[in-house]
């Protein structure tokens, strides 16, 4: 399966997400509200797919290929024609409205629109358009390059035609897809990894054991590649509060109320591996 994909936001994830897409074939135009965002969307593209070019994983021409299928706009019109849409924008769920009920006047009726929301209900994000049943939860892991997991959520009104689309999408792009059928906040992954960290966060903030004792244990006891505190340090201590805040508000399960030294950790700006502090010093 290859056709016109759109891709909304190119931070981190949407420039991942085009990166893997325009290579296996997919026409990819990526969409951002700024030129800035754009070059450093496409220039984090072009390096990545230098490294693996340098790595002997795909040949120069393949990857000159793959850059050429990708458009770069600030134009979100650009997605009309497109047969599969992912947004990958902030977790914010008034910004998603704003894309989605746009999205839903642009593009085609056949279109599937995803999100690549890691805590937000899909029902949510779909009720702010006039096609629930074709949108869909895709959401794929950082780095997207790497990582082979995409969780494919099905919202209240999705459609099985529309889960079958999404997943024929993300196994056309190189991934493995689980399929989360009740739209809980926090979906699979997410709810795992926020409940490990809030528990891991806790027994530090308590004295109970160090932050490199408490990964060790995790990495040797139960095979994980990566302890759950360097796993907030990577992916953001901010990002991992907001979505435990989320996962709590719907929720209201106390597994999920963090601990006050990850809130005052992202008050002091100790947010992890882009700032230079989090529960380790990088």
């Amino acid at each position: 399966m290859a056709g016109k994909l759109a891709v909304i936001g190119a931070g981190l994830m949407g420039a991942g997400i085009a990166q893997v897409s325009a290579q296996a074939g997919w026409d990819v135009v990526l969409r951002d509200v700024t030129d800035e965002a754009l070059k450093r969307g496409t220039d984090g593209i072009k390096a990545s797919y230098d490294k693996f070019v340098a790595k002997g994983k795909l040949e120069a021409h393949d990857a000159d290929a793959a850059v050429a299928r990708i458009t770069a706009t600030t134009d979100l019109d650009a997605v009309a024609d497109a047969d599969v849409v992912v947004e990958a924008v902030f977790e914010k769920l008034e910004i998603k409205h704003e894309i989605f009920r746009t999205l839903d006047k642009l593009v085609k009726d056949e279109a599937i629109l995803a999100s690549n929301t890691s805590a937000i209900p899909i029902t949510k994000i779909a009720a702010a358009t006039e096609r629930p049943e074709r949108v869909v939860g895709a959401h794929f892991f950082s780095p997207v390059p790497m990582m082979q997991l995409c969780e494919l959520v099905r919202g209240y009104k999705t459609s099985d035609e529309t889960l079958a689309k999404a997943r024929e999408f993300a196994e056309s792009v190189g991934k493995t897809c689980i399929v989360v059928n009740r739209d809980v906040a926090g979906f699979v992954t997410t709810r795992l990894i926020c409940a490990l960290v809030v528990e891991a966060a806790k027994l530090q903030e308590s004295g109970v054991a160090s932050a490199e004792d408490i990964d060790l244990a995790c990495k040797l006891g139960f095979g994980h590649a990566m302890g759950p505190l360097a796993t907030a340090d990577l992916t953001g201590v901010d990002i991992l509060l907001h979505a435990t805040n989320n996962i709590y508000t719907e929720s209201q399960d106390e597994k999920f109320a963090a601990p006050e030294l990850m809130r005052r950790m992202v008050d002091a700006g100790d947010i992890g591996r882009k700032s230079g502090q989090g529960f380790y010093k990088h």
